[in-house]
């Protein structure tokens, strides 16, 4: 097991020339807040896609956790979580272990997923044994699943394992026939194991030749000291910057894509390395781009020419419409703006030839308003009335007054109980021969008039 302790030498490399993420009491919490960011309680946490390359800290900081996602990360050992004794599902999926290791702490461990990793080391799988309540285990798309006996020996090899292998169901019967041949299969894994460590020698050993080639100098020297070589690479840069001229900036633009083109088709076996290599090319040029848009300087919009005339402009590109009242001598413009946004945010500019809406401090447009002919007044029209009695006119619902003196009805409200004395009375008795013959008047009903 002596090529076990210097099983990542391309990995002190690779830290000396690249800024490592680490995982930091901070980012835990940020992915904490399910928990009110409180990390000491934590049970689940999601780590994923972070570019880690160490576990660190987390055996420490979150003793409760019972589920641990650190899947698609660039992980190159499993360490530091022996005292997560509360565990019980791990998922490293889509890393670059080589070996498994350092789980025995992890009493509660059921659930296991190491998809997609570089496990050759198919004998480290015993390591496993000390994890009684194990029941699921994946080692898909692993170097080590393409072992002759693979599948037999990891059967046989965790006895705890009673349930999933790659997700199929393991039987009963599987696992009596894995257990005969165990020290069989157990022999077939070591050889193929030793032909396995062979081949990544020479993979380690090529990958390091491909890094001293890229760190040659452009005049054809090596530079072995990183930090000489930044500081040359940038006076270089900013020489060639100095004296480059159209022709040679198409021409380094042309070369670029060839290189770019070059480093994504030409073969190379999969391997930590090259993972690695792919992410740090990804990086850098994402870098370069950030870099590149923030030096690019945005050209301001034109929305009025010098000869004045205005441009239409819909920068947000919000829909709207414009359409002219002839009727009421209007323009209308509606503008569909964003749901639930403050009219603060808003900032209307109506001109006598177009108007400005600004929404978020972007120019919505110039909107050019068309000239249009004003109604001839009516002779029965008043044409003074200003604008500002016309939208009130407009705002105010017109309602129909009556004058309480032309009121022809009977006003109840007057009509009284008659007493024998008074103006109705006297009305009924001083006029007898307006009444016809055979009428009887009933002091009780009040009169009519």
């Amino acid at each position: 097991m002596n090529v076990a302790k210097n099983r990542f030498p391309w990995q002190r490399l690779t830290t000396t020339e690249t800024k490592m993420v680490y995982i930091t009491e901070e980012l835990i919490r940020r992915r904490a807040e399910h928990n009110d960011c409180e990390i000491f309680s934590l049970e689940e946490v999601s780590l994923h896609q972070q570019d880690i390359e160490r576990i660190e800290h987390i055996d420490r900081w979150c003793r409760e956790l019972k589920i641990l996602y650190l899947q698609n990360n660039l992980i190159p050992r499993i360490e530091n979580l022996g005292r997560l004794k509360k565990l019980e599902y791990l998922n490293l999926a889509l890393n670059n272990i080589e070996v498994i290791e350092n789980l025995e702490g992890c009493e509660s461990l059921q659930k296991l997923d190491l998809t997609v990793n570089f496990v050759g080391l198919l004998s480290s799988v015993e390591s496993l044994k000390h994890n009684i309540h194990l029941r699921e285990l994946f080692l898909v798309g692993n170097p080590c699943t393409e072992f002759q006996g693979y599948r037999q020996y990891v059967v046989a090899a965790l006895p705890q394992l009673k349930q999933w292998l790659d997700g199929t169901e393991i039987s009963r019967s599987e696992r009596i026939r894995a257990s005969q041949g165990l020290e069989q299969a157990r022999r077939r894994v070591r050889e193929q194991e030793n032909e396995y460590l062979r081949r990544r020698e020479e993979q380690k050993e090529e990958a390091a030749r491909g890094k001293k080639e890229k760190k040659t100098g452009f005049d054809g020297r090596w530079y072995t000291d990183i930090n000489n070589t930044d500081s040359q690479d940038k006076e270089n840069q900013e020489l060639k910057e100095n004296l480059r001229s159209p022709e040679k900036e198409e021409q380094a633009e042309e070369e670029e894509q060839e290189q770019e083109r070059e480093f994504w088709h030409t073969p190379c076996s999969f391997t930590p390395e090259s993972r690695l290599e792919a992410h740090r090319h990804l990086e850098e040029k994402r870098k370069a781009n950030k870099k590149e848009t923030e030096n690019k300087t945005k050209a301001t919009r034109t929305l009025i020419t010098a000869d004045g005339r205005v441009m239409n402009v819909n920068e947000p590109r919000l829909a709207f419409s414009l359409t002219e009242d002839e009727e009421n001598n209007a323009v209308m413009l509606d503008l569909a703006v964003y749901r639930h946004m403050d009219t603060s945010l808003m900032d209307v500019d109506v001109q006598p030839t177009y108007a400005r809406v600004s929404v978020k401090g972007k120019a919505k447009g110039e909107l050019k308003v068309k000239k249009t002919i004003p109604r001839p007044c009516g002779e029965s029209q008043s044409c003074c009335s200003s604008a500002e009695d016309k939208s009130r006119n407009k705002k105010i619902p017109e309602r129909l007054e009556v004058d309480p003196s032309k009121r022809t009805s009977v006003d109840i409200a007057n009509i009284v109980r008659s007493t024998g004395e008074g103006p109705l009375e006297n009305a009924r008795t001083s006029h007898p021969e307006d009444l016809p013959d055979g009428f009887l008047d009933d002091p009780e009903v009040p009169p009519l008039i």
